[in-house]
């Protein structure tokens, strides 16, 4: 099936993130890359704003798939553990440098922020009763390492080789889904 011309936007757009950062992203620039005239942009977003809006809801939409795939099941049919395994898996394999700035630039803009916080609300909340027992200790820490393997693939000069990574990522799965 083609892709829409929305999507194509979008996707467009999300690459220009990856390469260039969020400031990049202008209907001149997208449109360049969607190989799209900016009326055709403009067509489907008449603002900046909107379509940074939309790579939001974009790249969480995707990225809870991704949730689902990974896990096999929507986040309501699985354990606490299940799905944060699922999280630390995604995020080791998938998560992207485009995905990060995203969602660091939405830290200051709650409707850009809002898609992000639901999907991580499903898949892997931060526990409130961490320091209540060691099952949600674990998790803590577990969420917390898949978030700075995720940081240290998008900053660092160079990528942990993908062996290892995996290693690190079954390794936080296995702590959280261990009776």
């Amino acid at each position: 099936m083609r892709p829409s011309n929305r999507d194509r936007i979008l996707e467009s757009a999300v690459r220009l993130v990856q390469r260039e950062g969020v400031t990049a992203v202008t209907f001149d620039s997208v449109a360049a890359e969607a190989e799209l005239t900016r009326g055709g942009i403009m067509y489907h977003f008449p603002s900046r704003e909107g379509l940074l809006a939309a790579i939001h809801q974009h790249l969480a939409d995707r990225w809870e798939r991704t949730l689902e795939a990974d896990a096999g099941r929507p986040a309501d049919q699985l354990t606490a553990g299940e799905r944060l395994a699922a999280y630390i898996r995604v995020s080791a394999e998938s998560a992207t440098r485009a995905e990060l700035q995203l969602m660091l630039e939405a830290a200051t803009h709650p409707e850009w922020a809002a898609p992000w916080s639901d999907v991580l609300e499903r898949w892997a909340p931060v526990p409130t009763d961490a320091g209540g027992d060691d099952a949600s200790m674990a998790r803590l820490v577990a969420r917390l390492a898949a978030d700075g393997l995720w940081m240290f693939e998008s900053l660092a000069y160079r990528n942990m080789p993908e062996t290892q990574r995996r290693a690190v990522a079954d390794h936080l799965a296995r702590a959280v889904t261990a009776p």
